[in-house]
């Protein structure tokens, strides 16, 4: 199989990348407004100013703590088979996480999404083949917003067999989330030995991390749970302007969290992720469909590789407002990009807006645009040897392969079979089911498939044991019950 790859740099640039992100957290160092990992550097050795809250880590520091990690692990489903491999080139996908609206498919307008908005989604993603892991992607607003993010899991939990990438908004609430990932598996060893869940942790750029934040990645490190780095250096804002020396400031900020990471537990997983975006001069906004985040993106990926290290980014999403043809193009491009580098989880399906509302008709349509990317990055294989010669010379001059049997054996894999979601009808076929859109056709896909959804075999036991670890969080916060779902 000749698979397709694409590397934005050079191996030199690579190197030179890794040496400056080095250098930088020797001087100006890392700032940490956590105190438990400025302990954690003095004892390794960094040089820390306890008041400025400064660690500037020296090489040796960095190189130990990028031997320890590990350069690939396996997530697992809820029947504990492994299903989403990071490391070297394997590429998957996940939605984009962590939206504040929804796009109402009556209205196609944004609006504030409710628990029922989740569920949809969550049952929506588990049927659709081309996506292989769950996200946190909705924030409900009927439930108060301490307990958002260990709601979304709760959620999550009920309805999924896929892995799920989530994440924490407060030190506290991590242990309540923890404790629901516990459960469904059995002890905290089981959760450390199967993982079915990635927490992403957030750098502040430049060169910082808060508390929060740094705290997650500790605690995710101590309980073996995998933390997914998410560094997002705006460049020409939080970063430098030019894109190289984002990526510099990008593998600064994650390099501080490998080490983190392994000095709390050497051989902790870790990610090597971020969100990065080149910042829009005339609007202000952060664009995710840029092509120059694109270039960030994959060539911070490259750099995660140079270092063993599984790979993650934000690509394949939209700024655009509703489902058009600039969704189409921004998805399309960044999913190619993101694959052709073998980027190991690529998120951001459904996603559009800056990252900040999700739809459920274009997950349905990224869905498909996944499906070709991933055709695409298998690239070109050998079914016959000799490639041709045999079965052209057989037939020779007759025009009849549609019947043949090396066709029936052949096309499923050699060609990416879209559904009726793509249409690929003639113009009169088209007029006839209706001359529906994409978003129109996308739309009535996704009614059938959450006909098609299934129940997960969680027993009634378990789903009451994290209804009322999550119902005593609720109630902390003032809500006595929790909002119904189907």
């Amino acid at each position: 199989m000749a698979q397709l790859r694409l590397n934005v740099l050079d191996d030199a640039l690579v190197k030179q990348i890794i040496s400056e992100g080095m250098a930088l957290l020797e001087n100006p160092g890392i700032r940490l407004h956590n105190d438990e990992a400025l302990k954690l550097m003095a004892d390794a050795g960094a040089q820390v100013n306890f008041t400025d809250r400064i660690a500037c880590i020296s090489e040796e520091i960095i190189q130990t703590a990028l031997k320890s990690a590990p350069s690939r692990f396996s997530l697992f489903d809820m029947n504990g088979q492994a299903v989403v491999e990071y490391g070297g080139n394997r590429i998957q996908f996940d939605p984009g996480s962590a939206a504040i609206t929804v796009l109402d498919n009556q209205t196609q307008q944004q609006r504030v999404p409710v628990t029922q908005d989740f569920v949809d989604f969550i049952k929506l993603v588990e049927v659709l083949p081309q996506i292989d892991a769950q996200s946190t992607a909705i924030i409900c607003r009927d439930v108060p917003g301490e307990i958002g993010d260990l709601y979304r899991l709760y959620l999550a939990l009920n309805f999924m067999q896929k892995p799920i990438i989530t994440g924490a908004f407060r030190k506290d609430t991590w242990w309540i989330m923890r404790d629901l990932l516990i459960a469904v598996s059995g002890s905290s060893q089981a959760l450390a030995d199967h993982p079915i869940a990635v927490f992403d942790v957030c750098p502040s750029p430049p060169l910082l991390w808060s508390d929060l934040t740094c705290q997650n990645l500790i605690d995710c490190a101590r309980s073996n749970i995998p933390a997914e780095l998410v560094a997002m250096p705006l460049a020409g804002a939080t970063a430098p302007v030019t894109l190289l020396a984002a990526v510099v400031q990008h593998a600064a900020e994650n390099l501080s969290g490998v080490v983190i990471s392994q000095l709390t537990n050497p051989g902790a997983p870790v990610i090597w992720g971020g969100s990065p975006a080149a910042f829009d001069m005339r609007s202000g906004t952060t664009p995710m469909g840029e092509v120059a985040t694109w270039l960030i993106d994959c060539a911070y990926a490259q750099v995660g590789k140079a270092l063993d290290l599984p790979t993650h980014a934000y690509l394949g999403m939209t700024d655009a407002k509703t489902i058009d043809a600039q969704a189409g193009f921004e998805t399309a491009g960044g999913m190619v990009m993101a694959a052709l580098s073998g980027i190991n989880m690529i998120s951001g399906a459904g996603m559009m807006d800056f990252e900040s509302c999700q739809s459920l008709e274009k997950l349905v349509i990224d869905a498909e645009i996944i499906g070709m990317v991933k055709r695409l990055a298998n690239g070109l294989e050998v079914r016959d040897q000799p490639l041709a010669l045999n079965i052209i010379r057989k037939q020779g001059h007759r025009a009849d392969y549609l019947a043949h049997p090396h066709t029936l054996k052949w096309f499923n894999k050699e060609f990416y079979i879209p559904t009726e979601v793509v249409d690929r009808g003639s113009f009169d076929t088209w007029q006839r089911k209706g001359s529906k859109t994409t978003t129109q056709r996308a739309s009535d896909r996704v009614s059938q498939l959450l006909k098609s959804y299934k129940p997960t075999n969680l027993s009634e036991a378990l789903q009451n044991e994290i209804r009322l670890i999550t119902t005593r969080a609720a109630n902390q916060f003032g809500m006595d019950h929790l909002p119904p779902f189907e």
